[in-house]
């Protein structure tokens, strides 16, 4: 597929799926205009050849500037939050980003678009591996974040059934370069490589190197269905076994004392109290992901290795590769 010499878009590109995509890209010769914030930590963007159209995605006329003569799009960016002091904030933010984003590529006649999503949108299979087919509904979706991203999941949805030609993906667990912030899962890899985590709390997951997300994102947009849903995952794997792997990485001994979610909870409790009268953001223990590790997070990549082409490389090598940029970027002793 020709990439042509139009503006593609990409919101999100300071984050870390988006950076991801926005790279991706630029190695295919790309002509790049990046949608960020003027508040955005610019890291991600050093040594990218791309236009930067300054707004915010919460304000729909700087989209709408952003997005003209623009023939691609990808919607990357997203309130990505386990946890606020008022948590509706985050479904407020999603849902009217993306409402703004989609309104403003069907205005200017985007030809093709990627929206990112999440298997958060997706019901977990106990015992079995989950597909695309287990939508979940807001009120089955645990926590603002996973809400918040059901509700602009389905909105994305009605809009592509009414003629939108976008292409949904859905990212698992991804990890890997890049993780500036760090994402939720991030930090779990820098405690976990300090020796910060001498217990845990058991759960699955599924691992998928950014770079291999962000491939699936180009694949979207060439060979993606209108209107379709796609997993872009990696290796399921049980979170002992994953800070097994990375104590194995950094030559330290892996955690071995697993703990109950019950006598955590009013830990999680008092530790979000103490944020919101401290004014202190993402508590390390959240009421959300002790209620999010009771299920295992496994997903099936299936239905894009099909379709799409997609591959995943194994999580060892994804998180060999984010050790190694946390240790760079000072994190990681």
């Amino acid at each position: 597929m020709e990439l042509g010499h139009e503006p593609i878009l990409v919101t999100g590109a300071s984050g870390f799926v988006g950076a991801a995509v926005a790279r991706a890209l630029a190695a295919r010769g790309a002509r790049l205009r990046l949608l960020v914030r003027p508040s955005s930590d610019r890291t991600n963007l050093a040594g990218l050849d791309a236009e930067l159209a300054e707004g915010d995605l919460r304000d729909a006329d700087s989209v709408a500037r952003a997005m003209r003569g623009v023939r691609y799009l990808f919607h990357v960016a997203a309130d990505y939050r386990i946890w606020a002091p008022d948590p509706e904030e985050i479904v407020r933010n999603n849902r009217a980003s993306t409402e703004h984003v989609m309104r403003a590529a069907r205005v200017a006649g985007v030809e093709r678009i990627v929206y990112t999503s999440s298997v958060a949108t997706l019901k977990p299979l106990d015992g079995g591996v989950a597909d695309e087919a287990r939508a979940a509904t807001p009120e089955q979706a645990v926590g603002a974040y996973k809400r918040s991203k059901v509700v602009a999941e389905r909105l994305v949805e009605a809009m592509a059934a009414d003629g939108l030609p976008v292409v949904i993906v859905n990212p698992s667990t991804p990890i890997g370069p890049r993780d500036v912030k760090p994402t939720p899962t991030g930090r779990i890899v820098i405690e976990a490589a300090n020796g910060k985590m001498p217990a845990y709390v058991d759960s699955g997951l599924n691992l998928a190197h950014v770079d291999d997300v962000a491939a699936g994102h180009l694949l979207a947009l060439e060979k993606g269905r209108i209107g379709e849903r796609y997993i872009l995952g990696g290796e399921d794997v049980r979170l002992g076994d994953m800070l097994g792997a990375i104590a194995g990485l950094v030559g330290r001994k892996p955690p071995t004392v697993r703990i109950p979610r019950a006598p955590l909870f009013p830990l999680a409790y008092a530790n979000e109290a103490w944020c919101r009268l401290s004014g202190k953001a993402d508590p390390f223990l959240t009421v959300d992901s002790l209620k999010m590790a009771a299920h295992n997070m496994f997903f099936s990549s299936a239905k894009a290795a099909r379709e799409l082409g997609y591959r995943a490389r194994p999580s060892i090598e994804a998180l060999g590769d984010a050790i190694a940029w946390f240790r760079a970027a000072g994190k990681i002793a």
